[in-house]
C-alpha cells in the first residue's frame, strides 16, 4: 500500500514537472496562441534562429555566461571546503553563531547591500568588469556550497584523516587522497547548487557588471518583461538545458575522479 502510494506521489511530481516544461516548449514555437485554442494557430523558429544566429552574439553571451558561472563555482568550492570543515568537525566557542552568519547573504535581501557594494567596487575599479561579478556571485553562492559540505563533514568526521596521519601521510597527501574522495559526492551537490545560483542571476549581474558583462540571465529577462512569449520561452528552454548539460558532465567529471582515487585507495 505504501509503495503504490509512493508512486502516485512520484508521477504526480513528474507530472507536475513536465508539463509546464512541455508547455514552454509549444510556447518557444509559437508565434500566436490565441485563447481559447487548444493549439497554438501560428508556429515558428524565429526566436531559436534569433539565439543561434552568430549576428546576434547570443552563443558568445552564453560561453561567457557558462565560464563566469565555473569560475564562481570553482572559487567558491576552494572557499567552502576548508569552511566547511571547520565547522562539521571542529568545535570551537560560538560555532552556532557562525552557522547562522554564514547563512546571512542569502537571508538578508541583495538590494539591501548591493548599492554598498557597488559603490566601493567603483571606488576600487572593480565595477563593469567580469572579476567584480565574479566577486558579487560569491555573496549569494558561499552560504550553500559551505551548508551542503558542512553537512557531509558532520557525517564522516576527521578520523579516516588521523589514521591516514599516523600512517605516515603528509596533510597534503591526507587531503587529496583521503578527504576528497570522500567528500566528493557532498561536492557535487554544492557545486551544482552554485553553478544554478550563479548561472541564474541577474540583479547582482546586472548593477555590478553595469551592461558590460552580459550574461544569458541579463539577455533573457528584458523579453520575459516585455511579454515575448516566444523568445522568452526559447531562451528559457536553452538557459536549462545548458544548466542541466553542465551539471552533467560536472558529476561524471568529479566521480570519474572520485573513483579513481577511490581504487587507489583501496
Amino acid at each position: 500500500m505504501n509503495f503504490k502510494i509512493s508512486k502516485i506521489i512520484l508521477y504526480l511530481l513528474l507530472f507536475f514537472l513536465l508539463v509546464p516544461l512541455f508547455v514552454l516548449v509549444i510556447w518557444s514555437f509559437s508565434n500566436s496562441w490565441p485563447w481559447p485554442n487548444m493549439l497554438p494557430k501560428d508556429l515558428g523558429i524565429r526566436a531559436y534562429k534569433h539565439i543561434f544566429s552568430f549576428r546576434t552574439g547570443t552563443l558568445g553571451v552564453l560561453i561567457y555566461s557558462i565560464i563566469l558561472s565555473a569560475t564562481v563555482t570553482l572559487i567558491t568550492i576552494i572557499i567552502s571546503i576548508p569552511a566547511s570543515k571547520a565547522l562539521g568537525v571542529y568545535d570551537f566557542p560560538l560555532k552556532k553563531l557562525f552557522k547562522i552568519l554564514v547563512l546571512a547573504p542569502i537571508i538578508v535581501p541583495p538590494v539591501a547591500v548591493a548599492m554598498g557594494i557597488h559603490v566601493s567596487f567603483i571606488k576600487m575599479g572593480l565595477a563593469n568588469t567580469f572579476l567584480g561579478v565574479v566577486l558579487v556571485h560569491l555573496i549569494p553562492c558561499i552560504p550553500y556550497g559551505v551548508r551542503i559540505i558542512t553537512s557531509v563533514f558532520e557525517g564522516i568526521g576527521e578520523k579516516m584523516e588521523i589514521q591516514a596521519k599516523v600512517l605516515g601521510a603528509s596533510s597534503l597527501q591526507t587531503f587529496f587522497h583521503i578527504t576528497l574522495p570522500m567528500i566528493t559526492p557532498g561536492v557535487i551537490s554544492a557545486a551544482s547548487m552554485v553553478f544554478i545560483v550563479s548561472f541564474s542571476q541577474y540583479f547582482l549581474t546586472f548593477l555590478i557588471g553595469g551592461g558590460k558583462v552580459k550574461t544569458l540571465s541579463l539577455v533573457m529577462f528584458p523579453y520575459i518583461q516585455s511579454g515575448d512569449r516566444m523568445m522568452a520561452s526559447a531562451y528559457s528552454i536553452v538557459f536549462s538545458l545548458t544548466t542541466l548539460m553542465i551539471l552533467l558532465i560536472m558529476e561524471k567529471s568529479i566521480k570519474k575522479k572520485y573513483k579513481r582515487e577511490t581504487d587507489l585507495f583501496v
